[in-house]
């Protein structure tokens, strides 16, 4: 009797474990199911997906209680061994359901969906004709009983009767992309003899029939009809005649089908990029699992290189994950890796629809490809030889997953380099304060580059304070300083970067009479005026209402804009200079699938002298004609209430400021601000990131907080504030009393943002060094809630590893 261990599709506590099902006879002696492959089994009433995740012979089960695998969705496994082994570690480090861990290593259409219908097992003996009139083959959808709710009871009767039950259905969402094909079912002889003796008037069927006596092999429909210019009717004709056939054939989805990517060769490294690979080869060379902090400036040649590390892993036979933040996975950076290594090179981000993703996935799977270039999941790729991973732009927070599993990518990058026995580098301009650390414990090699290629100079930056321009008599969102720099590049035919992190038109409304604030009626948050719609719209629940003429609250029509968006922005540029061709690229402009792309190229040919955006152009640009760099609004994030908030704000001005004077061209930038002195703004001016480590450093061991010690988030929300806040008290104390008199424990407090979506937030945080019982007390805490979590509206989410402290 073979056994498979299977982890079912139920996110639930008490059933987040392997339950045994037994592989039918048929299928055992093959070894046909194997670890890794997704299976359909029944549980309680209903059919559901599960991962097998051993197979064995032993059970504790009974044998005749054991129910067999009703069906499999894959034919090969979809999750290596190691991939199996890491969703077990993903689950203890981020506690999660190992389910939730696996589902999440896979494409999005390889979520299954769950169908209910209803069997009746005789037709002859339903009485009932209101019911029958249902009924197709015996079979009725349950969407069917739901849109006419009076046959529930004549249902439930047949049901008592023994004549009917409830089936569930397991769909596969993953759909294989065919095109139909035309090939010959003759002889090359019987296929001129058949055109031969067609009358006149087919003439078309005999010019199809000459083509595939040149192309014996078969064509693609559309092709043929292309090449032809004729119609499908003869094509048809021939088929039905049994002179021709159709074949489906199977065919990626390929997101880059229509582009040309110009072969590309390495590059001579400079001494500094020498020094720094070579410890990186040494590794890949022994197969050590090093990992390596490469710290450079904006500019200093980093991604080549990660190119040439990547070559000389392929030159042994194994493969490669990069990693990119969303935001900098722009055409560019798909451009450099498709140049370098061509066919080899699958990609993966959100920009691609569903089917386009699952099947760049599949090329991962079928080792049709050895490098993936793409977002955080691709983390999970299926390679079983890794050779590299490398993390481009580790600081980024995107890294981080906010939803279970809340694992982070470095993290999950440096596990599956110690499965692999491969190194994993970290590169940054601005690395997170904790990667810093680290490197400087030696707990990972430091690998620095401080000069830009060619020995370009970073560019000249100027801090101008708007406090002193609003004295001065300039209430304009623009200081005079920069409008005079964007006159000069438009004069001069250069191009120039303007940087907001703000969409939207304007930040809230509020009535000059009364003081009202317009807020989301569902959430503890302004609206934000959307001009191009003239809305009112909520960035958290989506919200929206259409902009009032008078105040709610007073009826007075002094109703004014407060705060700047992008759209507001590009409005006042197009007042004071009329001139200048503006692309705006924030999440309203680059919505559509494929703006981004269309967006970039036409800044990069030249159809467009400013670029206007929020964070999304904040990396990985690269232009040869931008020379200067506005930041708007300097400060936007410094004062949120998050202790990161000064590391976002001086990662963000230099990454910004580093998108100037990269190539021939010097660069300048300008940086508008209300707090000037603050050193976050003062010392990415410079850039002089190690005096900010060790400023910033300092502030985090006095108050406690990362890389000092370690942080764990509890949020507790609920549609009724009495319950949060009586919920969020409890938990508090069962804290207390349970860890040690080490760790900090802060709270219950609102959270920042107090109610969205109907749903009141409280939370607490825990601040520890070491504390070894956290798990066990935290597995708990969560076993203890979970009835009430599945019974009521009651949600608590543990974050083992916060960045979102909003």
């Amino acid at each position: 009797m073979k056994i498979a261990k299977v982890i079912v599709d139920i996110p639930a506590n008490q059933i987040d474990r392997p339950f045994d099902y037994l592989i039918p006879k048929e299928w055992a002696d093959k070894d046909f199911v194997q670890p890794g492959m997704r299976v359909v089994v029944p549980f309680g009433p209903r059919k559901v997906q599960g991962f097998v995740s051993a197979i064995t012979h032993n059970t504790a089960v009974e044998s005749e209680k054991i129910k067999p695998i009703q069906s499999v969705l894959d034919l090969t496994p979809v999750l290596t061994p190691e991939l199996l082994q890491l969703g077990e570690w993903i689950c203890g480090t981020t506690l999660s359901f190992l389910i939730t861990a696996y589902q999440a290593m896979l494409p999005a259409a390889m979520k299954v969906k769950y169908e209910k219908e209803v069997h009746i097992f005789d037709l002859q003996s339903v009485k009932n004709d209101q019911l029958l009139q249902f009924a197709t083959d015996s079979v009725i959808q349950w969407k069917e009983i739901e849109k006419n709710k009076m046959i529930f009871p004549l249902i439930q009767k047949e049901i008592q009767n023994g004549n009917a039950e409830v089936v569930y259905r397991v769909e596969d969402r993953a759909k294989k992309k065919k095109k139909r094909h035309i090939i010959p079912k003759l002889s090359l002889k019987e296929l001129s003899e058949f055109a031969d003796s067609l009358p006149m008037q087919a003439s078309k069927q005999k010019e199809v029939l000459h083509f595939f006596l040149k192309h014996q092999d078969g064509v693609e429909l559309q092709q043929l009809l292309s090449t032809l210019q004729t119609s499908a009717a003869p094509i048809h004709a021939l088929v039905t005649k049994g002179v021709l056939q159709e074949s489906f054939v199977e065919v990626y989805r390929d997101p880059y089908q229509h582009r040309n990517f110009e072969a590309t060769m390495p590059l001579e490294l400079t001494n500094e990029q020498k020094h720094a690979i070579e410890p990186i080869l040494q590794s890949i060379k022994n197969g050590q699992n090093d990992v390596f902090l490469m710290f450079g400036i904006t500019g200093s040649g980093k991604t080549e290189i990660y190119l040439q590390a990547i070559a000389s892993v392929l030159r042994a036979g194994k493969e490669a994950i990069m990693l990119v933040p969303e935001i900098a996975l722009t055409p560019m950076m798909v451009e450099r890796f498709k140049g370098r290594f061509g066919n080899d090179v699958a990609v993966l981000h959100s920009g691609l629809s569903t089917g386009e993703k699952y099947d760049e996935w599949r090329k991962i799977q079928q080792k049709e490809v050895r490098v993936v270039v793409g977002a955080r999941s691709a983390i999970f790729a299926p390679f079983e030889n890794i050779g590299i991973i490398i993390i481009d732009e580790e600081h980024e927070t995107s890294y981080k997953q906010e939803e279970n599993p809340r694992y982070h990518a470095r993290d999950v990058a440096i596990e599956r380099g110690k499965n692999h026995k491969c190194p994993v580098i970290l590169g940054s301009a601005t690395p997170s304060l904790e990667s810093f650390a680290r490197a400087n414990k030696n707990v990972y090699r430091l690998l620095t580059l401080k000069e830009r290629i060619n020995a370009r100079k970073l560019p000249t930056v100027e801090v101008v304070d708007m406090r002193k321009e609003l004295k001065n008599g300039n209430r304009s969102m623009f200081s005079i300083t920069l409008l005079k720099k964007l006159t000069e590049r438009l004069e001069r035919g250069e191009q120039s970067v303007l940087f907001l992190n703000r969409r939207g038109f304007s930040t809230f409304i509020m009535c000059r009479d009364c003081g009202y604030v317009l807020n989301c009626p569902h959430c503890d948050i302004s609206l934000t005026y959307h001009k191009k719609d003239s809305k009112l719209k909520c960035h958290y629940c989506a919200y929206e209402i259409p902009l009032p003429r008078v105040c709610p609250e007073c009826s007075s029509d002094h109703i004014r804009f407060f705060g700047t968006g992008t759209q507001k922005v590009e409005e006042e540029l197009a007042k004071l200079l009329p001139e200048a061709r503006v692309i705006r690229m924030d999440v309203d402009t680059t919505s559509r699938k494929g703006a981004h792309e269309q967006l970039l190229q036409a800044f990069q040919g030249k159809k467009a002298d400013i670029l206007l955006g929020t964070q999304m152009i904040a990396k990985g640009l690269d232009f040869p004609n931008v020379t200067f760099v506005g930041v708007l609004a300097a400060d936007t994030m410094l004062h949120l209430p998050d202790f990161r908030a000064s590391e976002k704000t001086f990662q963000l001005i230099t990454q910004v400021s580093g998108r100037a004077g990269r190539h021939e061209l010097p660069g300048e930038v300008v940086i508008q601000t209300y707090t000037p002195e603050h050193y976050s703004i003062e010392l990415a001016a410079i850039p002089d990131f190690e005096s900010y480590y060790y400023h910033e450093m300092m502030i985090r061991k006095i108050h406690q907080y990362p890389p000092f010690y370690y942080l764990t988030l509890i949020t507790i929300s609920h549609s009724e504030i009495m319950k949060v806040v009586d919920t969020a008290d409890k938990i508090a104390r069962f804290l207390r009393s349970n860890l040690s008199n080490n760790a900090i424990i802060l709270g219950p407090s609102a959270s920042p943002i107090p109610r969205i979506k109907d749903r009141y937030r409280y939370q607490c945080m825990i601040k520890y060094k070491h504390e070894p019982k956290l798990g066990n007390v935290l597995h708990t805490l969560i076993n203890h809630y979970q009835q009430e979590i599945s019974k009521s509206e009651l949600q608590i989410s543990i974050d083992m590893n916060p960045y979102m402290m909003m």
